[in-house]
């Protein structure tokens, strides 16, 4: 069924003719919504720190884990103490996460950003109650970055990044007869707009416009004992697995570095089990990064991740970094 509607959501069918009506009722409620909270008849909760939310208004994977842990380390580089919060899908625990945690019980994403990161990570469905328990636990942190949440509008937020790609567009409709958790028209309300994907992006605001692109080329073992350039797998036929929202982006950039490779997918956030590869465990098996923090207790002789970095640029825009950090500081002198 998941199949099924992302093939829908690249294309407009006959089908759309009998979702559309619930997307324009899910289109209503979901301004209906908003508008509440923008009339504070819902209410806002404002933690005691800045908040940074990367998010998008679509289904599905658009690089927000890449880009949180690029922001942060950044931050940390500029002097702050900055901490994550997120939702930790996939996962069955709420609260703090640390890099040795389980990611069957915080999720995959938020094992991932506090390996990477090296940053305090707390995982709760209410953003405002993550935060909290971020802060209580690290009052040090002077900002907070949430991974995704962009429509949980019960979190004031002083800065908001949108991530977006043609891909995730799709035919543009709102769900479910298209990809969109919200009209495309919200991209004009944001702060700063990140393109992961290569193609331009249609009828999106040209200020604080950035490119992002995901960059690397060295594999590991997963017991990170072991690298190897990309080189090294060229004469061989592997299989690239990948259990992410968007898989044809990880298999784009194996094709990209010159590698040969049979595929699998996954639905996101797959709990892997050694059952998934029994029928490859003695193949070489590339995956990414995300993947690799929930295979690693698997006993797989010849597996490997991907790790990438976000690298991000605009023609006429200063770094991301000091684009965040200027919108910090405007909101922190607006409440003064």
């Amino acid at each position: 069924m998941a199949d099924w509607f992302q093939q829908l959501w690249q294309s407009k069918r006959w089908a759309h003719l009998l979702l559309l009506p619930i997307s324009w009722l899910y289109g209503l409620l979901t301004a209906l919504r908003r508008l509440l909270y923008r009339c504070n008849i819902l209410t806002t909760h404002k933690l005691a720190v800045p908040v940074i939310v990367v998010g998008n208004i679509t289904v599905g994977g658009t690089g927000k884990t890449p880009l949180v842990i690029h922001l942060v380390q950044a931050l940390k580089s500029a002097g702050y103490t900055p901490g994550i919060i997120s939702r930790g899908y996939g996962g069955e625990a709420t609260g703090l996460v640390t890099a040795d945690s389980s990611p069957a019980l915080m999720g995959d994403e938020p094992v991932l950003m506090a390996k990477r990161a090296g940053v305090p990570v707390s995982v709760n469905p209410d953003r405002v109650t993550a935060g909290r328990t971020l802060l209580n636990a690290h009052p040090n942190c002077d900002v907070v970055v949430s991974d995704d949440g962009l429509q949980h509008y019960r979190l004031h937020r002083d800065v908001e990044i949108a991530l977006v790609n043609t891909h995730a567009l799709g035919n543009q409709y709102l769900l479910p007869a298209g990809p969109l958790r919200e009209p495309l028209a919200r991209l004009q309300t944001v702060d700063i707009i990140v393109n992961s994907g290569d193609e331009p992006l249609p009828s999106v605001p040209e200020h604080s416009h950035y490119q992002m692109r995901l960059k690397g080329d060295i594999f590991y073992t997963l017991d990170h004992k072991q690298s190897h350039s990309a080189m090294f797998f060229k004469d061989k036929m592997v299989y690239a697995i990948a259990a992410i929202g968007h898989p044809q982006r990880f298999f784009a950039s194996l094709t990209a570095l010159g590698l040969r490779f049979n595929t699998r997918t996954f639905p996101d956030h797959h709990p892997f089990k050694l059952e998934d590869f029994m029928d490859v465990q003695h193949e070489t098996i590339l995956m990414t990064e995300k993947d690799a923090v929930k295979c690693q207790s698997l006993p797989l002789h010849d597996a490997w991740y991907l790790p990438v970095q976000a690298e991000l640029f605009a023609e006429k825009l200063p770094p991301l970094h000091i684009t965040v950090i200027q919108l910090l500081k405007q909101s922190v002198a607006k409440e003064t």
